[in-house]
């Protein structure tokens, strides 16, 4: 039977696609997929809302079979539903929902003191590689003789709620923490004056059905780094998080990145 998967969020747009994809997945069996009350998925075949055929699993509203792992792909509501179930069964989770408070992210932590955890702010394989990358290239360059602008510029789907990203403001802590930058601005506008050296510059774009796209541009006198990772479709965060799944039914109680998963 291999590896039992619950999907929260499974209506989704992401849900969907890590739904498709454990049903392709000779390890992995589809065993519960779940929603919230007011979803028009509820009751249907979870495999059918996903365009991948019939699975056999109804989207309900509570994880009723017991389940090796969950994956989360839902909202911070939804985030905080399962997570209870989840702490209080003892069932690994992958916390792929992003736009989460402070307070819900210590709920995660106080989870993972009993239960293992992979929470990230991307699934992305190629973009938890990229921030191996930038975290190299903010240590090779904090001694640049004279400064580094570090900007980051990200764009996503014109449905995208929270801005900057999670993914965005991830490497900005990258960032932050290799070149010691105090001041985190979002967006300029007006006469600001000269930019100072000890700033990190976000600007979040939202257009179209962009799926997520980041550069981090290290901006020198007279040369130009820019770092850049573009997703094409939602299959490169359902297959990270299904990688995670994977990693994380094999680990004890604790919280774990996708750095961990990726051996980064």
């Amino acid at each position: 039977m291999g590896i039992t998967v619950g999907v929260n969020g499974a209506g989704g747009r992401m849900g969907q696609r890590v739904v498709a994809l454990t049903m392709n997945d000779p390890e992995l069996t589809l065993a519960a997929a779940l929603e919230w009350s007011g979803s028009s998925a509820l009751g249907r075949d979870a495999g059918e809302v996903a365009g991948a055929g019939t699975s056999g699993v109804l989207i309900g509203t509570d994880l009723g079979p017991p389940v090796d792992v969950v994956i989360d792909f839902s909202t911070p509501a939804g985030l905080q539903s399962v997570l209870a179930i989840c702490e209080s069964r003892r069932i690994p989770l992958v916390v792929a929902t992003t736009g989460i408070s402070a307070e819900l992210r210590n709920a995660v932590f106080t989870a993972s003191q009993v239960t293992p955890v992979v929470m990230a702010p991307s699934m992305s394989m190629a973009v938890n590689l990229v921030m191996k990358l930038v975290s190299e290239a903010a240590r090779v360059l904090r001694n640049h003789p004279e400064g580094v602008d570090v900007e980051i510029i990200e764009r996503h789907h014109r449905f995208k709620e929270d801005a900057p990203s999670g993914t965005a403001l991830q490497f900005g802590r990258i960032v932050a923490e290799q070149m010691k930058q105090e001041h985190h601005i979002h967006g300029r506008e007006g006469r600001v004056g000269k930019r100072p050296l000890n700033e990190i510059g976000y600007h979040a774009v939202r257009t179209g059905d962009n799926v997520g796209e980041h550069t981090i541009v290290f901006g020198m006198m007279g040369e130009t780094i820019d770092l850049t990772v573009r997703g094409h479709t939602r299959d490169s965060y359902a297959y990270g998080a299904i990688a995670a799944a994977k990693f994380v039914v094999q680990q004890k109680a604790g919280l774990y990145s996708m750095a961990d998963v990726l051996g980064l």
